[in-house]
């Protein structure tokens, strides 16, 4: 088996569907669990059904709720134009899915309040009515699809917006309900980003879970493969809407992959990695738009050469010093400091320390107000926004010759604000102002990818 994952752009609309279930076709001798994505842009759609809901704004709600319904509606019919009774139920289903939908957020409307459960309902609702109208068409166009409702094998924790998987009920699942959907068919299909916790209750894994919900599956059924379908030639060197000459990268690690993701490569969720590392399982990153090309392969550290392979940032972070002389000679301090991190849940990407003081990054969307105010309890806190992250990643970057030296070059005239090496050797990072991002990130990438191939040419 195969785990097979579509993005929101490549079942964006008509043709995009088309195209991915063409691809699909080519695959099922490889008995694919197909994995969709809400259409793109409507997951951000029913973010905002779900504001104007928690607002009581009656007229939104209505004229927004039209351009969910129309656009599944519109999209089944023109999918199905050439199988009467699939549209027709098609359509129907599409509809009473937007039913319910528009139920809860007319009650909503008029409570005037949104709690986090309706909320993970509301949003989740895009991955339901795409799984079902790719469903149908793959059913007209021949290839014999059941549909897996997610929420029955994907278990996580309480958090309805933010849901924990629980692997271990997942493992035990998943191959259940996948092996009795399989009777008779030539593929199935299911969605990713939701689930539901222990009660049943509606849990979303948070944005961009889908590509975590595929790499869940793969592990839970032992998949010979998981393959990210998106809307690019598989990794690269840089993301091309910030560096121009970026460069194909035919394989990286398990590791190098998770970093990326980690420190703002757009192309996976960050969490994909671990599920496929458990089982080792490659990791194919395919464009649906050209499903003719080789795409990126994420394999195990021993497959890969040495050498960096991406430049990777995080634009708007924020810096938090904390400055103490109670930290000298001092045992249980770190602990206490970062307890404070973990018990408001926020996340911590870069740490520094020296004798008495700590730095650490945090995504600038983080609410850092009681972590600052307890801190302050016991160390002089300072915290700076608008700053930006780097990231050189590769395999054993810092044991290759002259690596520190090429990366701290174009940096001469910035202000580095921290350094951050990782103890797997896969990444060097630091911090400069969020204004000379753009900047930094092109030259760097000139001078690690660039140079030597325009030498090469003289």
């Amino acid at each position: 088996m195969i785990v097979m994952k579509f993005g929101g752009t490549s079942v964006a609309n008509f043709e995009a569907i088309t195209r991915a279930i063409f691809i699909v076709g080519g695959r099922l001798d490889k008995k694919p669990v197909v994995v969709v994505s809400a259409l793109s842009k409507v997951t951000d759609l029913l973010y905002r059904i779900s504001d104007a809901a928690a607002s009581g704004n009656v007229g939104e709600v209505k004229t927004l709720m039209g351009e969910l319904r129309s656009r599944h509606v519109n999209l089944a019919s023109d999918l199905l134009e050439q199988s009467p009774a699939l549209k027709e139920n098609a359509v129907a289903r599409v509809n009473s899915i937007c039913d319910s939908l528009e139920e809860l957020v007319n009650a909503v409307c008029a409570v005037g309040e949104l709690s986090d459960r309706n909320k993970a309902i509301i949003i989740s609702n895009g991955e339901l009515l795409s799984s079902t109208i790719i469903c149908f068409v793959m059913n007209a166009k021949g290839i014999r699809t059941n549909f897996i409702d997610a929420r029955k094998m994907m278990i996580t924790s309480n958090e309805y917006l933010k849901g924990e998987p629980v692997v271990d009920e997942i493992v035990k699942r998943v191959p259940e309900v996948v092996a009795e959907a399989y009777k008779g068919m030539d593929a199935v299909i299911t969605q990713g980003f939701i689930g539901s916790n222990a009660a049943g209750e509606q849990t979303v894994l948070g944005r961009g879970g889908s590509d975590y919900s595929a790499s869940l599956i793969g592990m839970a059924i032992d998949a010979e493969r998981i393959e990210i379908w998106t809307d690019v030639d598989g990794v690269r060197s840089a993301d091309p809407r910030a560096v121009e000459n970026t460069k194909y990268l035919e394989k990286i690690s398990f590791e190098e992959a998770a970093e990326m993701a980690h420190f703002g490569a757009k192309v996976l969720h960050p969490l994909t990695i671990e599920p496929a590392v458990k089982k080792n399982i490659p990791i194919y990153v395919l464009n649906s738009m050209n499903p003719s090309g080789k795409g990126t392969a994420i394999l195990r550290n021993e497959l890969i050469e040495d050498g960096v392979k991406s430049v990777s940032f995080k634009e708007n972070i924020r810096v938090i010093n904390i400055f103490s002389m109670k930290m000298i000679n001092t045992s249980g301090f770190l602990r206490r400091v970062f307890e404070i991190f973990s018990e408001s849940r926020v996340s911590v990407d870069l740490i520094s320390t020296s004798e008495a003081n700590i730095s650490v990054t945090v995504d600038a969307s983080e609410k850092i107000d009681k972590v600052v105010e307890q801190l302050s309890e016991f160390a002089d806190v300072i915290v700076d926004d608008d700053k930006s992250q780097v990231s050189v990643i590769g395999k054993n970057i810092v044991r290759l010759n002259g690596m520190l030296k090429k990366t701290f070059a174009p940096l001469k005239r910035t202000n580095v604000y921290m350094i951050s090496q990782g103890a797997s050797f896969v990444n060097i990072s630091f911090v400069v102002d969020r204004e000379e991002l753009k900047e930094v990130v092109r030259d760097l990438h000139y001078h690690l990818f660039e140079v030597e191939e325009e030498l090469e040419q003289f």
